[in-house]
């Protein structure tokens, strides 16, 4: 049932995400291609919950477009030279290796500044209260209170004297992906003008146990298919949870967070199931 809804979803996304990219400038052919592919998983958490709370599926497809975009300029930017140096995204080269680093830089601001186009447009929300709260909170989820700041500690923690603190690491997570995974989560809630707090939590939760099986991923990952005993963030001497916890440790942490996120939507019942599901499989993935 989630692979279908996911799968439903994120082509339902993508298409409504090309279609606002207008344009046969190399600039929209290289926003095209930064959107395109990945699970769509913080635009599912939007239309999902966006059904829980009785919003029409189509005006759900703006914020969700919204945030894919966001996610999308973060990665292009993350990948730059500058910061991650990655040559492959997806399987395929980064913006910045099949255009430039110039072209990467700009097809990142053109994103983020759509992302906030999707999210006011009056097809979406359907007040405008509600609209103003949307962009307001993306604006604090993306920014230096947000996701921003959260890339900024973990490239200074790179060069830091004393790896992170549990404390610490689930700070920078909380930022670099939790602020985004929260927006998401509470998108459909702001658009109805519910209570967002049941949402608030199940995404913080599902939030560090993503991130917690990310770190899974890249040890369990690399020593299966590389012969390596660790990933590429504790390879650096960077802290990461499971260096700080232990491999099974960790897992057990992320199966914690996984049960705490479920049982803040016990209120909602069965319709709840594709979010409770989701939840699950973050922390079921190998990739």
């Amino acid at each position: 049932m989630l692979r279908e809804a996911l799968s439903a979803d994120a082509d339902a996304i993508a298409d409504h995400l090309t279609r606002q990219i207008q344009g046969h400038a190399p600039l929209h052919d290289a926003m095209r291609y930064a959107v395109d592919g990945g699970k769509r998983l913080r635009g599912f958490m939007v239309t999902e919950t966006a059904r829980l709370c009785g919003i029409d599926p189509v005006r759900a497809l703006w914020p969700a477009a919204a945030i894919e975009a966001m996610h999308a300029y973060s990665l292009v930017h993350d990948d730059l030279p500058c910061i991650d140096n990655d040559a492959t995204r997806r399987g395929r080269a980064t913006v910045h290796v099949k255009w430039d680093e110039a072209m990467a830089v700009l097809v990142g601001d053109a994103l983020q500044s759509l992302s906030f186009e999707l999210a006011l447009h009056p097809a979406g929300a359907p007040t405008e209260a509600a609209r103003a709260e949307l962009g307001l909170r993306l604006a604090r989820a993306a920014g230096a209170s947000g996701m921003v700041i959260g890339q900024a500690s973990d490239i200074a923690a790179e060069t830091a004297a004393d790896p992170l603190t549990l404390d610490e690491i689930s700070d920078l997570q909380a930022g670099k992906t939790g602020a985004l995974f929260v927006w998401s989560a509470t998108a459909g809630a702001i658009m109805a003008q519910d209570d967002p707090t049941p949402f608030e939590a199940y995404a913080r939760d599902v939030g560090l146990a993503f991130q917690i099986q990310d770190d899974v991923i890249d040890v369990t990952g690399d020593s299966l298919s590389a012969g390596k005993a660790v990933g590429k963030d504790a390879a650096a001497g960077k802290a990461t949870f499971v260096s700080l916890l232990g491999l099974e440790a960790a897992r057990t942490r992320a199966a914690q967070l996984t049960e705490a996120a479920c049982d803040t939507l016990a209120s909602y019942g069965a319709r709840a199931d594709r979010l409770i599901a989701l939840a699950h499989y973050i922390v079921a993935r190998h990739h």
